[in-house]
């Protein structure tokens, strides 16, 4: 784009109050050149005044700025290692009725392999998760339940056949009773309150994108929200390299818990 990223930043901020300048730049800057060069805008000032304009692609913008990548039991090694090891040690420590909160949610595969998984401990009636993402589109289709064979790939199979229909040979939907267990919420990590006194918070393969400043906020808000001892979740990519400088200690790889 010919015209200044930086006043683009500064008017995106002042429509949206997302700030791109949390954001690891280049990633960011070539998925906005994209979708704007898709629409044949030639530069950020006429964008600008596109969006404003027109409610339908600001939606669009805002919720092409998230990156919904997401599937079932992804990294299935560690969703054993929460069975095996964090939810006992959760449940001997906090009891059975945890407060987990899924931030960055997608589409909603994270918070309900999360039911999936602790009906193996309780009766559905009694599993609440919070859920939440950015991204108003993705949080409808969480709600819908409705996912392509693809992305159950890593799903044990005893959790298709118990929670799931088949809608065509290519389509499942999760049933009503998993659906009822996840609260879903739009939320903004980087500019909203979060929840507090958590047991358990996953945050999964979505901080990878924003700054280390961004990353260090979120990872100190992410340990105010928790109870002392309980445990945060991140992504496989995600290790905290100093994670006492946060006031976490870790607990097993990806595991970290509150001081």
């Amino acid at each position: 784009m010919a015209d200044n990223y930086e006043v683009f930043k500064e008017q995106i901020y002042h429509i949206t109050k997302i700030d791109l300048n949390s954001y690891k730049e280049r990633q960011m800057k070539r998925r906005i050149d994209a979708l704007i060069a898709k629409h044949k805008i030639t530069s950020y000032n006429a964008y600008v005044e596109t969006i404003k304009k027109n409610p339908v692609m600001l939606e669009e913008f805002v919720n092409y700025l998230t990156i919904n990548v997401s599937e079932f039991y992804r990294n299935p090694e560690q969703w054993n290692l929460l069975e095996a090891d964090v939810l006992p040690y959760l449940f001997n420590r906090f009891g059975n009725g945890l407060k987990i909160w899924s931030a960055a949610c997608s589409t909603g595969d994270e918070p309900y392999s999360l039911v999936m998984l602790l009906s193996k401990f309780m009766p559905l009636s009694r599993i609440k998760i919070i859920a939440t993402d950015i991204d108003k589109q993705v949080l409808e289709k969480a709600k819908l339940g409705l996912y392509n064979i693809k992305s159950l790939k890593g799903l044990p199979q005893e959790f298709i056949s118990k929670y799931f229909r088949e809608v065509n040979t290519s389509t499942y939907q999760i049933l009503d009773s998993v659906k009822a267990c996840v609260e879903f919420k739009q939320h903004d990590l980087l500019k909203d309150s979060y929840p507090n006194q958590c047991d358990l918070i996953i945050c999964r393969n979505v901080l990878i994108y924003f700054t280390e400043e961004a990353k260090d906020e979120i990872y100190k808000k992410f340990n105010g929200a928790l109870k002392k001892d309980a445990i945060l979740f991140v992504g496989s990519t995600e290790q905290i390299i100093q994670p006492q400088n946060l006031q976490f200690t870790t607990y097993k790889s990806f595991f970290y818990k509150k001081i």
